[in-house]
């Protein structure tokens, strides 16, 4: 038995040595990059994928909500506000979609329980647009669990405020 790893006899065997090396380098440039396991956020700087969220500093659905994200591996920095009107206006959500958090990743906006997954697909495609919201509090949406849960529209957002179904759910 030899010390030489190889798969093809056309090319020259890389010996146990190189081979743990190269492995090495391989997972060591990954951990130094932030890359993670999962391809969506593999493909996300470190950056996009941490969210400033702005809420009440009582409400209970906005953290319940802040741990579905991060359970999804997006990071949240709160910011507890007592009052978010001019947070809201200050980033130009319009009354019609405001829910009782508005949060902030990379150059886009999403307003209220919006699921993790879609905020995802959005750093994914990054269509032309503001944001995602939810509007109001629907009852089975994200952080607002229990209940009978009702069927509710992701809305994606312009920043004339025009509006287009992006997911149903």
């Amino acid at each position: 038995m030899t010390d030489a790893l190889h798969d093809r006899p056309d090319q020259p065997a890389l010996t146990r040595r190189q081979w743990l090396t190269a492995a090495g380098h391989t997972v060591l440039g990954a951990a130094v990059l932030g890359v993670a396991a999962s391809p969506v956020l593999a493909a996300q700087p470190q950056a996009a994928r941490t969210m400033t969220v702005y809420k009440s500093p009582t409400c209970g659905c906005c953290k319940a909500w802040m741990e579905h994200v991060q359970r999804a591996g997006i990071t949240c920095v709160a910011r507890d506000l007592p009052d978010l009107t001019e947070t809201k206006a200050a980033f130009g959500i319009p009354r019609a979609l405001e829910s009782c958090h508005t949060a902030q990743i990379g150059r886009y906006l999403v307003e209220g329980h919006v699921p993790a997954d879609l905020i995802l697909r959005l750093l994914r495609e990054q269509p032309d647009a503001r944001g995602l919201a939810v509007p109001g509090m629907p009852i089975g949406s994200p952080g607002m669990e229990g209940g009978t849960p009702e069927k509710y529209d992701v809305l994606l957002f312009d920043r004339t405020g025009r509006t287009r179904v992006y997911a149903s759910r």
